[in-house]
């Protein structure tokens, strides 16, 4: 049986020409990234939304750069056909072009992932065309920025307002020019998601921004109904495998106290 095919930028780029939809998902580890790429799902984001999935903290701030690259090389390696995208962390980027292209082309020699992706727009189109202009795919990221919680002070969605909207639309314009393959769109309104989807060349995807741009992502421990407290509107939990764990954990635990695991034929 041949190997499926890699998905790349110009896959993509066809997808979003022939009208066909992106699925995409985080994963911070090789059985995740496997499964998901089992599954079908076309990108698999190694996102720093980490930190709150896998290190329990309350914001994406206190990611280091080797921490991205040591799941996104446990993800690579769980994948053969989903495009793998490494996100930037913060300040490794926003001090100089010079940063973003050195930690950009750290993260694609060593992780073997197939783009990077950043947050913000005008502020860092100089270091997008660097990258792109060294043969380093770059994702997008515009709307709600998790790396600029503090300065928003809060996860309300963006580009309600006229002048902001406004923003957001030069920034993608921006993006696009600068070389970025493809843009997130996160927690936007959805008219303003579609506007810009259809403004661009390039595919969108969205989280929380409508079924107007070409592909959606998720977090995958929201999705699949790992996060117990955590509810945003834009989540759809296809899974409940947080009560189905404690179910089998406790199962587990009787079993061990009562002497019931193992039994005779799980021993040697």
């Amino acid at each position: 049986m041949s190997k499926a095919k890699r998905v790349t930028t110009r896959t993509l780029q066809e997808m979003k020409e022939g009208g066909a939809r992106i699925a995409a998902l985080t994963a911070y580890d090789a059985i995740m990234g496997n499964l998901f790429d089992r599954a079908g799902i076309d990108v698999i984001l190694v996102g720093d939304s980490v930190a709150n999935v896998v290190q329990g903290h309350e914001t994406t701030l206190s990611v280091t750069l080797d921490e991205i690259i040591y799941h996104t090389k446990a993800v690579t390696r769980g994948v053969e056909r989903a495009m793998v995208v490494a996100d930037l962390p913060f300040m490794s980027f926003q001090i100089s072009a010079d940063d973003a292209f050195r930690n950009a082309g750290r993260i694609m020699k060593e992780t073997l992932a197939g783009a990077v992706k950043l947050e913000g727009g005008k502020e860092n189109l100089e270091a997008v065309g660097r990258m792109t202009a060294a043969g380093i795919p770059v994702m997008g990221h515009l709307g709600l920025q998790p790396q600029s919680i503090h300065l928003y002070g809060g996860y309300r969605p963006r580009g309600k307002k006229g002048e902001e909207a406004e923003k957001i639309m030069v920034d993608a314009k921006g993006l696009q020019e600068a070389g970025a393959f493809c843009i997130v769109l996160e927690k936007v309104p959805a008219e303003l998601a579609q506007r810009v989807t259809e403004s661009l060349t390039i595919p969108t995807i969205g989280i929380g921004a409508g079924v107007g741009c070409d592909g959606q992502i998720l977090v995958y421990a929201d999705m699949l109904g790992l996060t117990i407290d955590f509810n945003p509107r834009f989540v759809r939990r296809y899974e409940s495998f947080a009560e189905r764990a404690l179910d089998a954990a406790n199962q587990y635990a009787t079993d061990v106290k009562n002497g019931m695991f193992p039994s005779e034929e799980e021993s040697y």
